[in-house]
């Protein structure tokens, strides 16, 4: 190594060492202001929040597996999990954004946009991250991310992220590739079903299902209200109730459905209840969804 060589190659380890606890800094995400690009544009968060309200279930549980549980003032009357969770009145379908402030908050996490809660919240200048439902699990990462930076825990959502992806690694890995084998994932008793561009059906694509609720997809509606004859005549091979909570639905009741005994994933008892609850959120415990796809799968093909 020339004496030039060398010379460079310290002065930028210098540099380096110089820099290493601002980059360190920088990783934890404790860094303030900080500018978060969410779905309602770039959104800055002067300081560290202590008062935050989230109106999402799924923001919810991001906030508390990242760490940022304690900063956290008060959440919506949907957001059950974790049971610490200061669940209150508020709404997340139809938020207030006067009944939002009552709770001071420095920051506000919503997934919707009703009732003009946005422009609200500015005028009362409190800062808001609209966090949507993901269509596609890069979508729910990158709300992670987006969380965690806000609030101060940018390395714990990088952590929480590279968790997710190996849970789902994991759980593709231990099925077999699912080959022209269908499914119906039922939302609600009167038919409304999940197709592929919504991050619940790119979970079964994950596994190579077909799902049949495609077909019935209209007008960029991925969330299609199917009919009891539609189900009978596509024949699933897998049915995933994520209705097992708010309407106790079960192999059971699926058996008394008229015709429906004759489904082949009816009469070869492939029918699986996953909590209402995870299969709906695109957070932290879509791993355990995964999971419970890749046991109906491994079912099916033994």
């Amino acid at each position: 190594m020339s004496t030039r060589t060398r010379a460079g190659a310290l002065l930028a380890a210098a540099s380096l060492a110089l820099a290493a606890p601002s980059a360190a800094l920088a990783q934890r995400g404790d860094e303030f202001p900080v500018t978060v690009g969410a779905a309602n544009g770039h959104v800055t968060v002067a300081k560290r929040p202590t008062r935050i309200v989230a109106l999402s279930p799924t923001a919810t549980e991001t906030l508390f597996a990242i760490g940022a549980g304690r900063q956290v003032v008060a959440v919506d009357d949907q957001s059950n999990y974790p049971a610490n969770a200061p669940q209150t009145k508020l709404s997340s379908y139809k938020p207030n954004a006067e009944a939002v402030a009552r709770y001071k908050p420095d920051l506000v996490i919503t997934s919707s946009t009703s009732n003009k809660l946005l422009p609200a919240l500015r005028k009362l200048h409190i800062p808001a991250l609209l966090e949507p439902s993901a269509t596609h699990m890069g979508g729910a990462y990158a709300q992670m991310n987006q969380i965690g930076r806000a609030t101060g825990h940018g390395a714990a959502a990088k952590r929480l992220v590279a968790r997710v992806k190996r849970q789902l690694a994991t759980a593709v890995a231990s099925a077999p590739r699912a080959r022209g084998l269908s499914v119906y994932h039922e939302l609600s008793p009167d038919f409304y079903s999940a197709a592929s561009k919504t991050f619940i059906g790119r979970i079964y694509s994950l596994f190579g299902l077909r799902n049949i609720a495609d077909k019935a997809v209209k007008a960029g509606n991925v969330y299609p209200q199917l009919s009891g004859e539609y189900v009978l005549a596509s024949n699933p091979d897998i049915i995933v109730l994520s209705d097992t909570k708010c309407c106790k639905q079960s192999l059971a009741t699926l058996q008394a459905r008229p015709g429906w005994a004759s489904l082949a994933a009816v009469r070869n008892k492939r029918v699986l209840g996953v909590d209402d609850d995870i299969a709906s959120r695109w957070g932290p415990r879509v791993g355990d969804f995964a999971r419970i796809v890749a046991r109906a799968v491994r079912q099916a093909d033994a």
